[in-house]
């Protein structure tokens, strides 16, 4: 079966919410951290920007959060960039091409927006996603680099298109 991007439905949000807690668990503080919450708040992203999934058949195995122009989903891409946010695979998926064909996606959408370029923040402990960046194009780029909280430092990249 081949793997599909759609946008994600809603009553697979619930279940979208819980896969991104999944596959972000290395990277939280555990249940209490309030970023949890929001990974979990799949309905939020859909409405706040574009909830995409990866499917094979009817098994879900990643999904990210497209940040088109005005989204309040948007931290480091300039205007005439695009961005996406919480890329995230199942772990049990991790190695199938969800992560990458979720990301080619976003670039697309971004290109359909007249969109120059792609941006994208990530921890710097996420290196399967750092392997995913670099080999679709993207270069590190420090100057964008920030800190929602003490403690959480987040890489930027970018990619021109």
């Amino acid at each position: 079966m081949a793997l599909e991007v759609r946008l994600a439905r809603p009553e697979e949000h619930a279940q979208v919410g819980e896969l991104t807690v999944r596959a972000y668990d290395a990277f939280t503080r555990g249940p209490a951290d309030p970023y949890v919450a929001r990974l979990r708040d799949a309905a939020a992203r859909a409405s706040g920007g574009e909830l995409w999934v990866a499917v094979e058949g009817e098994r879900l195995l990643g999904n990210v959060t497209y940040c088109p122009p005005g989204s309040a989903f948007r931290e480091v891409a300039r205007d005439d960039e695009g961005e996406f946010r919480m890329l995230a695979v199942d772990p049990a998926a991790r190695g199938a091409g969800a992560g990458t064909a979720l990301a080619r996606h976003c670039e697309a959408r971004a290109q359909a927006h007249g969109a120059s370029g792609m941006a994208l923040s990530t921890l710097a402990e996420m290196g399967d996603a750092h392997r995913i960046y670099r080999r679709l194009g993207y270069d590190r780029d420090p100057t964008r680099d920030w800190s929602p909280l003490p403690g959480v430092d987040l890489l930027a990249f970018s990619k021109v298109f």
